[in-house]
């Protein structure tokens, strides 16, 4: 699970960058479930976790829509026979009055 939370984070960060869309924190866990399917014991769903922090006035919908990508593209969560569910959170922050 490790190694799709990484693969995650990279590849949002790379679609971010791409995008030119600042940020500043992204915390990702990833949980799996673990089923035996024609004999062979293997992940069967992911469920991904994302909180991601911007500046306040960042267009949050942007947001999403790019944790979105990166869960389209994440290399190893597809690589795997298993059903990908992305839970993602973007916090904006508070600016100074």
């Amino acid at each position: 699970m490790a190694a799709v939370a990484d693969c995650f984070a990279l590849t949002f960060r790379a679609i971010a960058a791409m995008s030119q869309f600042p940020w500043t924190s992204l915390t990702c866990e990833v949980a799996g479930s673990l089923d035996r399917v024609e004999r062979v014991t293997r992940f069967t769903e992911l469920t991904i976790h994302a909180r991601l922090q911007v500046a306040g006035g960042a267009d949050e919908a942007k947001a999403r829509r790019l944790l979105e990508k990166a869960e389209q593209s994440c290399l190893i969560s597809h690589s795997l026979k298993a059903t990908v569910h992305l839970q993602a959170e973007v916090r904006m922050e508070r600016t100074a009055a």
